[in-house]
């Protein structure tokens, strides 16, 4: 059995169990300290995790107008799963501590990649706690390099020019913004150097997937409120964005985990929006 978008704790730890072969990365970052999450894994991580991070394994170049973190090319993320042991049937599990933000980046990828098996632990490393489950602090031993081969793209992306173009289009495809809701509006913005968002978006706070206790809604839940907000939209009609490509995989896994499959990713989201002259900027509600 494969997992395509979520794994509570207890299968996770079964899977480990038996003799599947399983890849458990920790995401954990944190965009105002960027060495946390390297810290917060040495500090005590999920038995057999390899650290994965952000800026230098998620994330490609920067060219100055790309965005804070633009794509790798498919090619360095089969290469870095490779690197980590993973082959074409390795079941991948990413987490985090920070609700699922960052681990849902890598399963984005490994779907960008062709690589179906690839999950979220819900919950994250607070689950795996609360269901009483060790951890350890020293990392694995380096891994025998896999076999990890790239297949078609599971997932699609948009580039600048198609959601500037679509602006003016007769029947535009809906921007879901995943922002917090006073930076979508404009207001409180310290990430990027300018507020505001893409006309004609709508705003999808990533964490109003979650439940309370850092779970995902059910999949029933989360198609309600998606279909809330889409309206008539269909869901291969939908671009995904946030500040820098990140977040915004949070929103695009809630909706594959409600059945609403095909929305695209903007990569460069808000931070390359913002920084392109002549990019047109709203505010406000929408």
């Amino acid at each position: 059995m494969s997992y395509g978008t979520l794994i509570s704790p207890r299968e996770l730890h079964a899977l480990r169990q038996s003799s599947s072969p399983v890849l458990v990365c920790d995401c954990t970052f944190d965009l105002a300290d960027t060495g946390a999450g390297a810290r917060g894994y040495a500090a005590g991580h999920i038995p057999g995790a390899v650290y994965v991070d952000l800026d230098r394994d998620l994330s490609g170049a920067k060219t100055g107008d790309n965005g804070r973190h633009p794509l790798p090319r498919r090619e360095d993320v089969a290469a870095l799963m490779a690197r980590l042991g993973a082959s074409d049937d390795t079941q991948v599990v990413a987490y985090d501590a920070v609700g699922g933000a960052m681990a849902a980046r890598l399963w984005w990828l490994l779907r960008w990649a062709g690589h179906p098996a690839s999950a979220v632990l819900d919950g994250g490393l607070a689950a795996w706690r609360a269901a009483g489950l060790a951890l350890e602090q020293e990392p694995p031993a380096s891994p025998r390099p896999g076999r990890f081969t790239l297949r078609p793209p599971l997932s699609a992306t948009v580039e600048y020019d198609e959601v500037r173009a679509n602006l003016h289009a007769q029947a535009p495809r809906l921007v879901v913004d995943a922002r917090a809701a006073d930076r979508f509006r404009g207001e409180n913005e310290t990430l990027d150097a300018v507020g505001g968002h893409i006309p004609g978006a709508v705003n999808r706070f990533f964490r109003d997937n979650l439940q309370p206790d850092g779970r995902f809604k059910s999949p029933s839940q989360l198609k309600a409120e998606f279909d809330a907000l889409l309206g008539a939209t269909p869901a291969n009609r939908v671009i995904s964005q946030c500040g820098s490509g990140v977040t915004a995989c949070h929103n695009l896994l809630g909706m594959e985990i409600a059945g609403l499959t095909g929305a695209a990713l903007y990569p460069g989201s808000w931070s390359e929006w913002s920084s392109r002259p002549g990019s047109p900027i709203a505010t406000g509600e929408r």
